[in-house]
């Protein structure tokens, strides 16, 4: 049955056997009936001594779980004690994308090169409570990206976004982009706000999309292409990088503006990932460099009377470390703010960065593998790598070796 076929200019098609209502929840460890079919064909009895390799990794909405795509499957895990949930292996490969919504029983799947089933030019709206694949879309160009929300399933290709009705797949806008081959695309999660940010279609920019006040905004964010970005859980701050990896910028969604500039660094770096923590008093951003950093923002809270800069108390509490940790000598001395040149009299003089804001805390990991992070919990950070490393940096410091785990 066809559903929301798009018309004869698009470069894809939509199928899918019933509408979809995402309502069960995954994550609690409890496995679909063992007898049920995987992706139309039987769960694979996979070798203990078989070499599973780490494809993708990425956190769900609220950042309490990840999923990792692997070279057999896909594994979700629970962030906060890190602990497998549940695992899919297939005997016909694996996935690059795998993308959760929140804890609920429905992943959107995008197969590997390798995989012999299920392509990359395919995305598969996945039943785990169901174990079946429940909708799918087929397009002519490999998929970058998947995004979900509760009523929207948002697509990546290298040229364009195809942004879709969560209950019966019918399309409902199609972005044009810039080249985006790393898939960059974000959304907000709040049920009131529906905002989409993109590439633009010139260097350096942003596309903003508010579909619920139907107004769309172009922030001219760096000189050079974007690397990475980020949304609040509301749409209204936007944090972006560019390829540089200098500088991290905060902008006001609504109205485009710069609201703050924060310095990772004079080298130039590849920003991995960017997050905002849900008060929005801090924003952290790994890189290939093998260094997490975090800063102290500035911008004024929705709802809030007065600005979010952290005290002096709130920014060690933040990374108190347990005196027997092995990585006490890992986390910088901070002071819970931005630490600024000591040469920021001078300003406008010497060059920029001497009146940068620079981060108060850092965290060193192995150079030239990509972290992805997140804030947790009680204002804890967690990364995850593809080297299989979990970092969780709390009271006391926790580190679990997940390619030991995807192995057992």
């Amino acid at each position: 049955m066809l559903a929301g076929a798009p018309s004869s200019h698009m470069s894809s098609s939509v199928s899918t056997s019933q509408g979809i209502f995402p309502t069960s929840r995954i994550g609690s460890g409890e496995s679909p009936n063992s007898g049920a079919s995987s992706f139309t064909q039987p769960i694979a009895d996979m070798n203990e001594n078989d070499e599973t390799d780490l494809l993708s990794i990425s956190w769900n909405q609220d950042y309490g779980c990840f999923a990792a795509g692997t070279s057999h499957g896909f594994r979700i895990y629970n962030c906060e004690p890190c602990k497998e949930t549940f695992r899919r292996d297939l005997k016909s490969g694996g996935f690059k994308i795998v993308e959760m919504l929140f804890r609920c029983n429905i992943l959107a799947l995008v197969g590997a090169v390798a995989n012999s089933h299920y392509p990359p030019n395919k995305v598969l709206i996945w039943d785990d409570h169901q174990s079946r694949c429940i909708g799918e879309f087929t397009f002519r160009s490999d998929v970058r990206g998947v995004k979900l929300r509760r009523d929207r399933i948002v697509v990546v290709l290298e040229h364009k976004i195809y942004v879709y009705n969560f209950t019966d797949l019918k399309l409902l806008h199609q972005i044009e982009t810039l080249a985006n081959p790393r898939g960059l695309c974000c959304l907000s999660h709040h049920s009131n706000t529906f905002v989409l940010a993109c590439p633009g279609l010139h260097k350096g920019h942003v596309r903003v999309e508010h579909f619920g006040l139907n107004v769309t905004k172009l922030i001219n964010a760096h000189d050079s292409q974007i690397a990475c970005f980020t949304l609040t859980l509301d749409g209204l701050l936007l944090a972006t990088a560019s390829v540089k990896g200098t500088l991290i910028r905060i902008f006001n969604t609504m109205d485009g503006s710069r609201l703050q500039e924060v310095r990772r660094g004079v080298d130039r770096a590849e920003i991995n990932s960017i997050a905002l923590s849900p008060n929005v008093q801090w924003l952290a951003a790994s890189s290939d460099r093998g260094t997490v950093h975090v800063f102290s923002l500035r911008v004024r809270v929705s709802g809030e009377d007065s600005l979010t800069q952290p005290n002096a108390f709130q920014g060690p509490a933040l990374f108190h470390q347990n005196s027997s940790s092995s990585l006490d000598p890992l986390i910088s001395p901070n002071t819970g703010a931005n630490p600024n040149s000591s040469l920021s009299f001078m300003r406008g003089v010497l060059p920029k960065y001497f009146s940068s804001e620079w981060s108060f805390a850092q965290f060193h990991l192995p150079e030239y593998t990509h972290f992805i992070v997140a804030f947790g919990s009680q204002n804890s950070v967690i990364i995850v790598g593809m080297d299989g490393r979990y970092v969780y940096y709390h009271c006391p410091t926790i580190i679990v070796n997940l390619s030991e785990i995807l192995n057992r």
